[in-house]
């Protein structure tokens, strides 16, 4: 459906944007700061396709998904100036990319058929795996591996996917309000300082 790839050009726009400001917090250059871009947005689409057997990733069929990246990598090369000073808005577009990304991988997750705990993990993947390559290559510990809530706001968004899924609700419905739940976990996370518990040391 169209309007499904224009929500998902969105989170692409939003995802690459996030990634394109990490680049520009750590002073890379222009082809740096896109390549970020490039990882964070399309990254986890990729993986998630790959895994289900969608060959070519909708990455590489589709150019609009590429230069809607790149647009949004060169938006913050050239408002790089103003990251430091409003890093709140990385934080932002990155946790809009989050539920965004959520939403659809948990409904392509349903497309092929697969079971909740399949449809959780591709929400994860979808949502997280293009972060996960973004912190890589600039050597930072992956954020959904610190205490942070960030996969587990992926989760929350591909349960109410399911659940609405189940309980009959149209897919525009429980890809927008899934979407909304991710999002929103993960403000009140950022907001209230949650994060889950670490092991004692």
């Amino acid at each position: 459906m169209e309007w499904l790839l224009y929500f998902d050009l969105f989170g692409v726009f939003v995802f690459a944007l996030s990634g394109g400001f990490d680049g520009a917090k750590y002073h890379l250059d222009l082809l740096g700061i896109l390549v970020l871009a490039l990882a964070t947005s399309l990254g986890g689409g990729i993986m998630r396709d790959a895994i289900l057997g969608v060959h070519p990733p909708a990455a590489f069929t589709n150019e609009t998904y590429f230069f809607t990246a790149m647009a949004a990598g060169l938006v913050a090369f050239f408002f790089a100036n103003r990251v430091e000073r409003h890093m709140d808005y990385v934080r932002v577009a990155d946790a809009i990319g989050l539920g965004v990304f959520a939403a659809i991988g948990a409904a392509t997750a349903v497309y092929h058929q697969l079971g909740w705990v399949g449809v959780v993990l591709m929400s994860i993947l979808t949502a997280t795996g293009g972060g996960v390559i973004r912190d890589l290559l600039v050597r930072e510990i992956p954020m959904i591996l610190r205490a942070d809530f960030y996969a587990s706001a992926a989760i929350i968004g591909g349960v109410m996917y399911m659940v609405l899924h189940y309980e009959g609700v149209p897919q525009t419905y429980c890809i927008a309000l899934s979407a909304i739940a991710a999002t929103v976990s993960r403000f009140i996370a950022m907001r209230f300082n949650v994060s889950l518990p670490q092991a004692r040391r």
